[in-house]
């Protein structure tokens, strides 16, 4: 064990190899050096624990790997043939081209964030925004910051600290990340109070919870699972009408920040935040990175009085959204002002794709794999928190035979496959079988699609 520590070569003699001097022309010495002692180091405790002494050489690869993984970003884009249109892990919703073009200019220089170029002074960046979402919802006012989560934390710091907030006990949820409403109302210094049992809540079960230090009453999103059999459910009217007659504000937590009617495309209904001004909500928050199909930020509008408070409250600093995602969010909105959302906003055009158009492009990644490629009938997920339990029909490429447990195994290895190349191509595998879906991708990624199923197959040897 002596000879292996007499072995490991100096810092220096390191430093005097050909690929570390290589190395230092594009890197920062200081950072060389660094990496070329943590290296020695983690060769010690290696030999400590009786491994042998690692050659010079294999020191040098292991520098210039470390190197190589800092100076290089891990963030990819992929394509997502994997059946959910807004996928948490790989990014929920992508952008229109307006949206991203807007992003991209904002984020190229300087630009008036919080500045009023016709009197000179210091403005607010919520004007730039906010005449939009009072047009498009109906609210009197409006306030955007950097997501929901956010958006859920300040409303309830600043309108019900130290006070109490009703919540049906079936609304006290728990979505992704492990983000627990009943956290939320701790950290913000609310109490939760709840209401009702896992299944049914009635109206006499918040009437007969509120009491002097009530500050609101408050509907949350299922987001993630749906109730079925026997419940019941207390109406946003009925919440509404029992927050005037005891002159509580209800605020309404819709989630997915929906602005479309989504039933029309054959989905159960989803609360729309239009439909919630107009029934009376004093505050809805939302995503906008869900079916609203914009940049991750949170959305709060409502009443003039109680949004003003939330503009005013110091965490409103800590919450706010960046000069970027303003500028996407802005150019989303518009979309839904012009019309247009259906045919530009990226989420709303894979959910209203005809039938007919994803068989055809399905039929099309098939006949790139060849062999035992097939083109079989499944469901999309809307997925992302919104919609629990909605699917819409489609047509999969399914590759494999299901309950097959002989190698090769082919399913795995195409998707491996797909998995390593540049642009990523990301199906789901079940079984035996690896299902990859047009309709979460855009037609305008096929030629990327099918040059990746056509080239890991021919390297599997699928192909015909």
């Amino acid at each position: 064990m002596d000879n292996g520590f007499r072995d490991l070569p100096s810092v220096d003699k390191l430093l005097s190899e050909a690929r570390l001097g290589r190395l230092l022309e594009s890197c920062p010495r200081p950072l060389v050096v660094d990496l070329v002692r943590g290296c020695l180091e983690q060769a010690r405790r290696s030999l400590a624990d009786g491994a042998p002494c690692p050659t010079t050489e294999e020191l040098v690869t292991a520098v210039c790997a470390e190197a190589g993984s800092l100076m290089t970003t891990t963030l990819r884009p992929v394509i997502n043939a994997s059946g959910v249109i807004l996928h948490t892990n790989l990014g929920r919703a992508p952008l229109s081209k307006e949206t991203m073009a807007a992003m991209d200019a904002a984020s190229r220089g300087y630009c008036n964030l919080e500045f009023e170029l016709d009197s000179g002074r210091r403005g607010s960046r919520q004007t730039h925004v906010e005449k939009l979402l009072c047009r498009l919802t109906g609210a009197e006012a409006a306030l955007a910051v950097n997501n929901n989560a956010a958006a859920v934390l300040l409303a309830l710091t600043a309108l019900a600290k130290r006070k109490e907030v009703i919540v049906s006990r079936s609304q006290a949820v728990e979505i992704g990340g492990g983000f627990r409403i009943p956290d939320v109302m701790r950290q913000s210094g609310a109490k939760l109070v709840e209401v009702g049992t896992t299944n049914c809540t009635y109206l006499k079960d918040y009437q007969e919870a509120i009491g002097p230090r009530t500050a609101a009453l408050m509907r949350v999103h299922a987001s993630n699972f749906k109730l079925t059999g026997f419940t019941h459910t207390v109406s946003l009217e009925e919440l509404v009408a029992l927050g005037k007659r005891c002159d509580l504000p209800v605020f309404d937590d819709v989630g997915s920040g929906c602005l479309l009617d989504v039933t029309r495309f054959g989905l159960e209904a989803e609360p729309t935040i239009p439909q919630s001004i107009s029934l009376g909500a004093n505050l809805v928050l939302s995503s906008a990175d869900k079916l609203m199909g914009g940049p991750q930020a949170g959305i709060i509008v409502g009443d003039g009085e109680l949004i003003n408070r939330l503009k005013k409250h110091p965490l409103q600093r800590a919450a706010r959204i960046d000069k970027v995602r303003l500028a996407g969010l802005i150019a989303t909105l518009i979309h839904y002002l012009k019309g247009e959302a259906e045919a530009k906003v990226p989420i709303w055009r894979m959910i209203s794709a005809p039938l007919t158009e994803i068989e055809e492009r399905a039929g099309r990644w098939a006949e790139a794999i060849g062999g035992s490629a097939r083109v079989v009938e499944g469901e999309t997920m809307v997925g992302g928190g919104s919609l629990p339990g909605g699917t819409l029909p489609t047509w999969l490429v399914a590759v494999g035979e299901e309950g097959r447990r002989k190698p090769p195994q082919l399913a795995r290895r195409l998707g491996q496959q797909l998995s390593a190349r540049e642009v990523p191509v990301i199906g789901r595998i079940s079984g035996q079988v690896l299902f990859l879906d047009p309709r979460s991708v855009l037609p305008e990624e096929d030629g990327l699609v099918i040059k990746a199923l056509r080239e890991s197959a021919l390297s599997l040897g699928l192909s015909r």
